[in-house]
């Protein structure tokens, strides 16, 4: 591809050691991989690659503190593998599937996948779709970041979001501040214990701030 070649990858800071600890490597090769395929793709702006870390990896290891041990995650409208990607590599107990609809985006992390090595299921489609709710099967919490207003989002993975099931939003400080006026709408529409958490305290400019809410019974 012609024009100007994408910065190069930034080194990891100190925190990611304790965030990634013996996982530390593969971060650093999915994040390298960001900045070259990712770019190159149209997966990462190329601006955002000098903050690659703080932004958007890290950033996404931060919701670790809001997923239970040994989950089921499913991501949704996965990406480029966000918040997915670090928070398996974060937390090595979970078992994570990366929902994502768009074939370039599919083909990128199913190369990550095997390049790094790991045990995650790619799944083409949209968290909506019936064939992508069998593939997916039973899980125990649902990621997203930045895929829509968390009623819309909700309304997709309303197949995912069985009894019981977990829905952790990665959002900004807008949808923060509307979020007491959308708890009605989500209450209708089935979830509970509605509320944004602050997550990643420790991790600086990576500190972040998600929304939280659990699948009532049916």
């Amino acid at each position: 591809m012609s024009g100007t070649p994408a910065p190069p990858a930034p080194p990891a800071p100190q925190v990611a050691a304790s965030v990634f600890g013996a996982a530390l490597p593969d971060a650093e090769r999915y994040v390298a991989r960001l900045a070259s395929d990712g770019v190159t793709r149209g997966l990462i702006g190329p601006r955002e690659v000098p903050r690659l870390w703080d932004r958007h990896v890290l950033n996404s290891a931060a919701v670790a503190e809001a997923v239970p041990p040994d989950a089921r995650v499913v991501d949704v409208g996965s990406g480029a593998g966000l918040p997915g990607i670090p928070l398996a590599l974060a937390r090595p107990d979970l078992r994570l599937t990366l929902v994502e609809p768009m074939a370039r985006r599919v083909e990128f992390l199913e190369e990550v996948v095997a390049e790094l090595g790991a045990g995650w299921r790619v799944v083409r489609g949209r968290a909506e779709e019936r064939s992508v709710v069998t593939a997916v099967g039973p899980v125990d919490v649902v990621t997203a970041r930045a895929v829509a207003a968390l009623p819309r989002l909700v309304g997709w993975c309303r197949g995912l979001l069985r009894p019981g099931t977990r829905l952790v939003a990665l959002v900004g400080a807008r949808a923060v501040e509307e979020l007491p006026a959308m708890v009605p709408e989500l209450h209708a529409a089935g979830m509970r214990d509605v509320h944004a958490r602050a997550v990643g305290a420790d991790l600086g400019e990576a500190a972040t701030t998600v929304v939280v809410m659990t699948r009532g019974p049916r």
